[in-house]
């Protein structure tokens, strides 16, 4: 359970960084600072959020053209900066993590970080995105 739960706090703070890069263009390393310093969270966590924040930056074009394709109604630019982080954070960990994280965990946690921190509707939304991408790239359901 303690495994479970430092993996998902290192979401959960990788997910604020994003959103405060996103938000501030602060570089990574003053948003990891800033965020590790509200939040109570160990080195072990917070290094894995940053590798996280990193990894999603380093593939973000990637990542953004995959929302963009399964999610044509709604342009990058013009998604809640809570969905579109929480989609990129969980494209990455599907997609291009050294050790991707199995699917159904991967969806799963997006749609918790969802209920915690996007709107009424943002848990289905990146349910719904996140399962056509699994789908049209044939990754197994395991």
């Amino acid at each position: 359970m303690g495994e479970i739960s430092e993996k998902r706090k290192s979401r959960a703070v990788a997910l604020q960084i994003l959103y405060e890069i996103d938000l501030t263009n602060h570089d990574v390393k003053t948003a990891l600072l800033h965020m590790c310093g509200a939040t109570k969270i160990s080195a072990q966590a917070a290094q894995k959020a940053g590798e996280l924040v990193s990894g999603v930056l380093f593939h973000l074009e990637k990542i953004d053209r995959l929302v963009a394709k399964y999610a044509p109604a709604w342009p990058i630019e013009q998604l809640a900066l809570v969905d579109r982080n929480i989609l990129r954070l969980a494209i990455y960990e599907i997609q291009f993590c050294k050790t991707p994280t199995p699917l159904k965990v991967a969806i799963n946690e997006a749609v918790e970080l969802a209920k915690a921190f996007g709107a009424d509707g943002s848990s289905r939304f990146i349910n719904g995105v996140l399962s056509s991408i699994a789908k049209s790239l044939r990754i197994p359901q395991s």
